[in-house]
């Protein structure tokens, strides 16, 4: 084969680090973000944080730190943007005034210690500590430790004795009567049904602790043999096989009601997230308005004195490369950064502005909105304004909602026009909580009163939006 050489043409989309850098950073939640901030501000050491505002604005460029009240149009992002200035005039006051500022922390340093103490205390924790206080042989207080160490976190015994029989060591000697000993020992703890082993056995415990009365009796009869019906909704059936009146069955119901299916459900660990909003919406002179959140942004500058130093060794040949280097990075991300809040700012005005009738009447105002309109309004890739949206908040008088919560599809309206997923979901738990509980509506009632608002949705849609909003179908709404 003969070797030739050949020239062509063609284009090909090369992203910069700069540019990578930029997607990236849109793309992070709040909480991401300052994890990668601190992670630049450990490994680049001309990258500070901003404290003290007033020496900022002395010395600190413009272009170099994000403390600002406004911003010039940012760097150019992957699908070509141009970015807008915006208004930071709103502080950080202003919106804890309007949105409910936290209360001071407290210097009651015993205070926190305790409730430390009480997140971390377990419930095996818990139980061990009843434990050590009742007289047992060792022989027993070890078999005892052993159906805690059993139970999970809802404090149920999942295993069955005969089970964890086979588990212990045959040298041990124990018999199935011990085991039985021992989880009558672990069902005396508190809290009251305990190393249950199945939701029938953990609420006839709570009852036998309870003083004895006629709905305590018929409450037991039905835990007992007609847990299911209860489960069902039934009553007619209940009614029927226990021969008790209305009144009866109710105050049994309620009774059972009271109980707890998961006793050990409170010690648990709890894995609470805090949320902090990137925007603030507020309504000034009649109009809503977006602002920034400034607690939500990170205060960034290049270290002056690393600064100083290069300006004045730059063309010498003692000047370090990799400080150059840095002090480049540490510019880039504080753009990036500023352009990031940028594009979020935009999203977020953008968004209210369609949404104006949610803002003023709630959920049931929600009018259709795709990504698609909110690219082609500002210009932006779609792709863009999908990230944007992503784990990115909004702070309004009528909540905290991530920005996706204002997109959604639509149902058509007999008028032509178009209705919100999230206005329809609205609608139906008005109807749900109007209802009468002994006849609740069903889905094909739902959609006929939707029809006849001018809402054409089928029953099918309606059982998914019920679904969706936790809402039980219509035998299981039904009261006494």
């Amino acid at each position: 084969m003969k070797q030739t050489l050949q020239l062509k043409l063609s284009q090909h989309l090369t992203l910069t680090p700069q540019l990578q850098q930029s997607i990236r950073l849109l793309q992070l939640s709040t909480l991401e973000l300052q994890q990668e901030i601190e992670k630049f501000l450990q490994e680049n050491p001309l990258l500070e944080r901003e404290e003290d505002e007033a020496a900022t604005a002395m010395f600190t460029p413009a272009d170099d730190t994000l403390a600002s009240s406004t911003a010039e149009p940012s760097a150019t992002t992957a699908e070509a943007d141009g970015q807008t200035a915006f208004d930071e005039s709103a502080s950080s006051a202003d919106w804890q005034n309007d949105f409910g500022a936290a209360s001071p922390r407290s210097t009651d340093d015993d205070g926190d210690y305790q409730d430390i103490q009480e997140e971390s205390r377990s419930l095996h924790d818990h139980l061990n500590e009843q434990l050590a206080m009742i007289r047992l042989s060792e022989r027993d207080r070890s078999l005892v430790r052993f159906l805690i160490e059993a139970i999970d976190d809802d404090g149920y015994l999942t295993q069955s004795l005969e089970e964890l029989l086979e588990i212990l060591p045959a040298e041990l000697v124990v018999d199935i009567e011990d085991l039985r000993i021992a989880l009558h020992h672990v069902q005396n703890f508190e809290p009251t049904g305990i190393g249950a082993r199945n939701p029938q056995e953990c609420l006839s415990l709570q009852l036998e602790s309870l003083p004895p009365s006629p709905a305590l009796t018929l409450a037991a009869d039905i835990v007992h043999k007609h847990l299911d019906q209860l489960a069902a909704h039934d009553f007619s059936r209940l009614k029927k096989n226990l021969l008790c009146s209305d009144e009866e069955l109710r105050a049994a119901h309620a009774l059972i009601l009271s109980l707890n299916p998961r006793p050990g459900a409170r010690f648990g660990a709890s894995d609470t997230r805090y949320i902090v909003p990137d925007v603030v919406v507020r309504k000034l002179r009649g109009a809503w308005v977006t602002s920034l959140n400034r607690d939500a942004m990170p205060r960034l500058r290049v270290n002056r004195l690393y600064a100083d130093i290069l300006q004045k060794q730059r063309g010498a040949s003692s000047n370090p490369a990799n400080l150059s280097g840095q002090l480049q990075e540490a510019r880039w991300l504080i753009k990036n950064v500023q352009q990031r809040f940028d594009t979020i700012l935009r999203v977020s005005q953008a968004i209210v502005e369609r949404q104006r009738q949610f803002l003023e009447y709630g959920e049931v105002a929600m009018r259709p909105l795709i990504l698609r309109e909110i690219s082609e309004q500002l210009g932006l890739h779609e792709s863009t304004v999908s990230r944007v949206t992503t784990q990115k908040y909004m702070a309004t008088p009528r909540g905290i909602f991530e920005l996706k919560y204002f997109f959604g599809s639509h149902v058509a309206t007999d008028t032509g026009g178009a209705c919100s997923a999230t206005a329809i979901r609205a609608l139906i738990r008005q109807l749900v909580a109007a209802e009468d509980g002994h006849k609740p509506l069903p889905d094909s009632k739902i959609a006929e009163i939707l029809g006849q608002q001018g809402i054409v949705v089928a029953r099918r849609t309606i059982a998914k939006y019920r679904e969706a909003l936790n809402i039980p179908p219509v035998n299981l709404r039904k009261s006494i």
